[in-house]
This record gives C-alpha cells, sequence and structure tokens, in this order.
C-alpha cells in the first residue's frame, strides 16, 4: 500500500509553481534610492504599471527577468484607471496572458519584482468581487476587486492570478491602503489607448472644489444639505467663461448632485467633451443655474 500524497505539500508546490512560472511576466522599474516598482510585462515591447506610483519623467531603468538591465520610455498614462505603460527599446519575452475571473472568497496569489530579476509573492483571497465602477478621476474599472492580502509598495502594479494561473489584473492600493485590482479587462481596454494618444481623454469644468454643508437656511430651496465649493477656476476654463466663481456652491451638474463626488465624475468621460451643460449652484445666498461647455481635460 503506498502512501497517498500529502494534500499541504502538493497545494505549497502548486504555489511555488506558480510564481516560478510568473517570473518572466515582471519587470522592477528603478526609483531613487535604491527604490523600485514592479511593472507588468503586458506585450514584448509593453510594460504596464501603477500610475498613481510611478514618477514622472520620460525614460526608465528596467531589471528585466534574470537582471538584466534594459531602457523603457513612458508612451502614457491615465490618472483616472491608474494605469501607464512604457514601451521597451528592446523587446522581451513576454507569457502570452490568459484573463481570470474573480470570484469572492477564492485565493488570489499577487506577484512582485524583486529588483534583482527575481520575483516575490503574496497569497490571499478574493475579499470583494463586484461590479465596474468609477474612480475618483472619473475612470471606469471594470470589476471592483478587492484582495485580503499584504503587500509592499515595491510589489505595487505585479500582476494577481487566480488559482489557474488566470490573470485577474494587475494590483494597486486604493483607499486607506487597501489592495485592490486593476481588472485585466480594464488594462486591454486602456493599453492601445495609451499607445495611440499617449493619454485618455477626458472632460474638465476647470474648478478646484471642496466638500462642504448647505447653509441652513438654503437647505429648502437647495433640496440637498451638502454640496461643493468652488476654491479656485482655472482662467479661461469652462467654469470661469460660464462665470463661475471661488466661492460658489456647486449643487448639480445636469441634474446629478453634487453630493457624491464620484457621481460628478462619471459625467466627464470622453463623450462629455463639447457637450453643453447645466450647472446648478448657491452664490450670495441665492440658488441659480448657469449653462457652459465641458472642455477638454488641460495636460498636467
Amino acid at each position: 500500500m503506498t502512501d497517498q500524497p500529502d494534500p499541504l505539500v502538493q497545494f505549497s508546490n502548486a504555489l511555488a509553481a506558480r510564481a516560478e512560472a510568473a517570473k518572466g511576466s515582471v519587470v522592477a522599474i528603478r526609483l531613487k534610492h535604491g527604490r523600485h516598482l514592479t511593472g507588468w510585462l503586458w506585450r514584448s515591447d509593453i510594460v504596464v504599471a501603477s500610475e498613481q506610483s510611478l514618477p514622472r519623467g520620460d525614460e526608465f531603468e528596467l531589471v528585466a527577468p534574470g537582471g538584466s538591465v534594459v531602457t523603457a520610455k513612458l508612451a502614457g498614462r491615465d490618472p483616472s484607471t491608474n494605469i501607464a505603460i512604457l514601451r521597451l527599446a528592446a523587446p522581451l519575452a513576454a507569457p502570452s496572458i490568459v484573463a481570470g475571473d474573480a470570484k469572492t472568497g477564492a485565493i488570489a496569489l499577487a506577484i512582485g519584482a524583486d529588483g534583482e530579476g527575481d520575483v516575490s509573492a503574496r497569497l490571499g483571497l478574493v475579499n470583494l468581487a463586484g461590479p465596474e465602477w468609477h474612480s475618483s478621476r472619473g475612470g471606469l474599472i471594470d470589476r471592483r476587486i478587492a484582495l485580503d492580502l499584504g503587500l509592499a509598495r515595491r510589489e505595487e502594479g505585479g500582476p494577481v492570478f487566480d488559482a489557474a494561473g488566470g490573470a485577474l489584473g494587475m494590483s494597486t492600493f486604493g483607499p486607506r491602503g487597501r489592495v485592490i485590482v486593476i481588472p485585466t479587462a480594464t488594462i486591454e481596454r486602456v493599453v492601445p489607448q495609451l499607445e495611440r494618444d499617449g493619454q485618455i481623454a477626458r472632460g474638465w469644468l476647470g474648478v478646484a472644489l471642496q466638500p462642504v454643508a448647505v447653509p441652513d437656511a438654503l437647505r429648502e430651496a437647495a433640496g440637498q444639505s451638502s454640496g461643493l465649493m468652488v476654491m479656485s477656476a482655472a482662467e479661461g476654463g469652462p467654469a470661469a467663461q460660464a462665470g463661475i466663481v471661488a466661492g460658489d456652491i456647486l449643487l448639480s451638474v445636469d441634474g446629478t448632485s453634487t453630493h457624491r463626488l464620484r457621481k460628478i465624475a462619471r459625467l466627464f468621460g470622453a463623450e462629455s467633451i463639447g457637450r453643453k451643460a447645466e450647472v446648478r449652484l448657491i452664490r450670495s445666498g441665492a440658488v441659480m443655474t448657469v449653462e457652459t461647455t465641458i472642455a477638454e481635460r488641460r495636460a498636467a
């Protein structure tokens, strides 16, 4: 009678095999002071990284699988979906990517670059697998995927795999440092646009806003208890051209209440550029409506 294989050993070996197979998927993006960030080798000539953590710059030095050093140039970045892409000066062998399916409670394996041409790995669970959502900057994220695992800053931007080896997406840090995933479907949609234009077009009013409470005396007329105060209006921007000034309290844009900034951000996709919008606001103790034309967001 032969001994039965130890299930725990089998599970451990399977995880180690997954990490080994992922070695060709990541690069280390060198930063200052000996630090690095992880990049995902999306294609033989394209690396995907976390936009929020990638420093400003046009050219980067990368440590490829095996330890060789390659250079790459910034090809595009989109803060609204937290995706940046780098184009490699010379192509690397890139593993094929098969999209995975996020399921709450399922195992997730997050891969990072160790900075020397090898990988690090983090094991956890899919804590939440929900529907599409919009970031605070208005970017459409195809699924809401949150992970129950720890992640070092240097590991952000690496691929996250399911138990079958399917790619759930790119790891990153969400609000309050929670580890979330930018889904593979979102990256597939955004990368071609960034390759073509270097950015994702977004609508813009040209105002800096701060949540405030609506004065008690005006709540009935306003129909809501909070709004967004204009802290500043960009010279020549859509809001300024419509006469919106610092101190105005925005109540709604095209009928969408400003009670939640994220809902307002959804209104400013590429399709909004050139569209007229009615802005309801409070000024000098009175509720009024002005019309403006949404413009394309200026380059930072």
